[in-house]
């Protein structure tokens, strides 16, 4: 296992390559309303620009997974990141929509590797309550770059405007790189020579992916699209706030998100030695999650920052299925498993983030008012939700969650 001082460099160049890919994925929920005014888009416009950097995410999770296990994190993550600056750089230079998409999307393939690299190289380094504490505020980190993306991208743009914010995420994601080089030790190859004839077969037959992966892909996935994109507009739409107003509801939620995994850094590890496991966690954390989301739908205009907070923060319980699922597979097959279930996770962002929008713009099409609009579609979201946490109950399994015996 990596001592302490060793780790923490390793730990902090990680996360900072992490906090810029969560601010540049969240950022869209900003800048929803420039890019609509600007850009004339519609409500399926903005969550398919939102929802092209999930897609491209997402399409690079499963070859993601075995580069993980045969080159190595450092190196894979390394290369990767090169092509979001790249991504960076056409999204501030697009002139049309359809170029904005396919950078975003380009971004999304860029640091797709930000958080499985991370989690795949403390899998083969940290014990199993080291790696818990590192998942946790591995998370915190990203929380802390959508913190970033909320009031401070507002109070820059006047100053920078939507182009100049993109061509300063690319300069720092090249710094970010920088410090992976220098802090980061080198890929022991010889390490991963085990993994490299192994496929996907066996991690898809997982038990505990197969019982997450509803909740994943419909609550997960679709708590991150409330936060990163439709938390803005309901807040400008329906509560009838300014994009400034929101900006500051967003930074709320945001900041609310990166004390939620702060707490759970400090004190998951206590609860599972006191034998709350993910699987007990996860099925008494749900329900509270379920029914703020539906007090929300019911509150409509009232339901401000302070309630998609709430339900944000509940949802956070669910960040703890990763370690799970990365622990119930042995060591070195642990960038694979993570990275299929990152699969399922972000398949869900793109499908909730796109889906909601469209049903938004369908409903109101039909005569219904932006609030009926936003309400019907939220309740779908919620209805999937359910069904997902249905499908967890019935799937049980009572070694979910519990913490393994090492296999490294």
């Amino acid at each position: 296992m990596m001592p302490l001082r060793s780790a923490v460099p390793v730990f902090l160049s990680f996360a900072l390559a992490y906090f810029f890919s969560t601010l540049v994925r969240a950022v869209t929920a900003t800048l929803a309303p420039a890019l609509s005014t600007e850009l004339g888009l519609s409500s399926g416009d903005l969550g398919l620009l939102a929802g092209a950097y999930f897609l491209g995410f997402a399409a690079m999770q499963l070859p993601l997974g075995s580069a993980l296990d045969r080159h190595g994190p450092r190196r894979v993550l390394l290369a990767l990141l090169g092509v979001a600056v790249v991504g960076c750089a056409a999204f501030a230079m697009a002139q049309h929509f359809v170029a904005l998409t396919l950078a975003r999307a380009l971004i999304g393939v860029g640091v797709s590797a930000c958080l499985m690299a991370p989690l795949t190289a403390f899998r083969r380094s940290f014990g199993p309550q080291a790696q818990l504490r590192a998942n946790s505020w591995m998370l915190m980190s990203g929380s802390l770059g959508m913190v970033a993306s909320t009031l401070p991208v507002q109070w820059m743009l006047p100053v920078l405007g939507w182009r100049g914010l993109f061509w300063l995420i690319g300069f720092l994601l090249a710094l970010s790189m920088a410090a992976i080089v220098v802090c980061v030790p080198a890929d022991d190859c010889r390490r991963f020579a085990a993994s490299r004839t192994t496929g996907y077969a066996a991690i898809w037959r997982q038990r505990t992916l197969l019982r997450f992966a509803p909740l994943a892909f419909f609550h997960y996935g679709g708590m991150i699209a409330v936060q990163s994109l439709w938390a803005g507009p309901w807040l400008v739409q329906v509560c009838g706030w300014t994009p400034e107003q929101a900006a500051a509801g967003l930074f709320a939620i945001n900041l609310s998100m990166l004390l939620a995994f702060l707490a759970w850094g400090l004190f998951v590890p206590r609860l599972y030695r006191a034998g709350w496991s993910a699987q007990r966690l996860v099925t008494w954390g749900v329900p509270v999650s379920l029914l703020l989301l539906l007090l929300a739908i019911g509150l409509g205009e009232r339901a401000t920052a302070w309630a998609w907070t709430l339900f944000c923060v509940s949802s956070s319980v669910l960040s703890l299925s990763q370690p799970a699922v990365g622990q119930a597979s042995p060591s070195e097959q642990a960038g694979r498993a993570l990275s299929a279930y990152n699969l399922v996770i972000f398949g869900g962002i793109f499908t909730l983030q796109w889906g909601l929008g469209i049903a938004i713009d369908t409903f109101m099409r039909g005569g219904g008012s932006t609030l009926s609009a936003f309400r019907a579609a939220m309740a779908l979201f919620a209805a999937c939700a359910i069904c997902a946490y249905l499908w967890f109950l019935r799937y049980d399994d009572a070694s979910v969650g519990a913490l393994p015996v090492e296999r490294a």
